[in-house]
């Protein structure tokens, strides 16, 4: 049984990156982190393990790469889409998967590492261009604006209520938007949903473009007075 420490602050990449691994019986999650000081005490509790990192959580790679070392347990990056996977390599971690990796090839990885393989994506470069996402493309064309909306909040992790509450209408109004969503992305449910737009560059872009507006029109609203 390989066991592995699962460290990102995302989420919901981190609950589809559970989900995934915990497929396959000879994979054991046995710690989930959200922060640094969390993971390097599961780091240093379960020893001989393979941690998966976030690199947007901006560690001390030196440190980090020490204790690893020291407790016989192998580092798995998960990369930014537009860092390059060398670097990581260089610095003497075992695998480098991007944020819009396949599950498919989460678990190849995971594997080849735990077989003490060092594994790095295909290509060394950069993921591909906004001209190379068809998929993406087609979909963010296809959404309305409201739709693409919801998606960006969506991605953020925002709950229906939530999300009613910024877009100032009813959680049933959202519900009836989600399942047109739905059909135009051909996912079943929030979770698959936000894992789509992270796996599709041009849609995930346009999500984050969408968020920060709405962001943005929050803050320049006026408070309300009691």
């Amino acid at each position: 049984m390989n066991k592995l420490i699962l460290a990102d602050s995302q989420a919901i990449f981190r609950a589809g990156t559970a989900k995934v691994l915990a497929m396959n019986e000879d994979l054991r999650i046995i710690a989930q982190c959200t922060d640094l000081d969390r993971m390097y005490h599961a780091i240093t509790t379960f020893p001989n393990s393979i941690v998966l990192f976030a690199a947007s959580m901006r560690p001390d790679l030196t440190r980090l790469h020490m204790l690893l070392e020291t407790m016989g347990s192998r580092g798995i990056v998960i990369a930014e889409n537009n860092e390059p996977a060398s670097d990581y390599i260089q610095q003497g971690f075992r695998g480098v998967v991007f944020r819009n990796v396949t599950g498919a090839a989460m678990v190849d990885c995971v594997h080849r590492v735990a077989a003490g393989d060092t594994w790095i994506p295909p290509q060394l470069m950069l993921t591909d261009s906004p001209e190379e996402d068809m998929v993406g493309t087609r979909v963010r064309d296809r959404l309305t604006p409201k739709e693409m909306r919801i998606v960006a909040l969506i991605a953020q992790g925002c709950k229906n209520r939530e999300i009613a509450l910024r877009l100032k209408t009813t959680e049933q109004v959202i519900k009836n938007y989600l399942r047109s969503i739905y059909d135009k992305t051909g996912v079943s449910d929030r979770l698959e949903l936000a894992l789509f737009t992270i796996h599709h560059r041009v849609l995930a872009q346009a999500a984050a473009e969408v968020g920060s507006k709405i962001d943005a029109e929050e803050r320049s609203a006026p408070s309300a007075v009691a």
